[in-house]
């Protein structure tokens, strides 16, 4: 696994949890842009990339979709809410 080179930016809100709760999945970088595709939702590598690290704005679409597919609400990604009620093994918070 590579570790960031770079600090987190300041673009987005919801970055390092999409990063975390991916990783509680289990789920590759080449996963989640798979079911990004599925969702309707075009990005690449370097966008998800970017966006996990904070450096690339994210609409409300990837917004919606990523929530979806990660099984956690838009609340809890965008920090207003503590780890998801609905998990019986819920995401640490950093």
């Amino acid at each position: 696994m590579r570790l960031r080179k770079q600090s987190l930016g300041n673009r987005n809100l919801i970055g390092a949890r999409v990063e975390l709760a991916r990783k509680h999945l289990g789920m590759k970088q080449k996963e989640l842009l798979a079911q990004l595709q599925v969702n309707g939702v075009d990005m690449n590598a370097s966008g998800l990339s970017k966006l996990e690290g904070q450096i690339r704005y994210v609409t409300d679409f990837e917004l919606v979709a990523l929530a979806n597919i990660l099984s956690v609400s838009v609340n809890w990604l965008l920090g207003q809410e503590s780890p998801p009620p609905h998990k019986e093994d819920p995401l640490p918070l950093r």
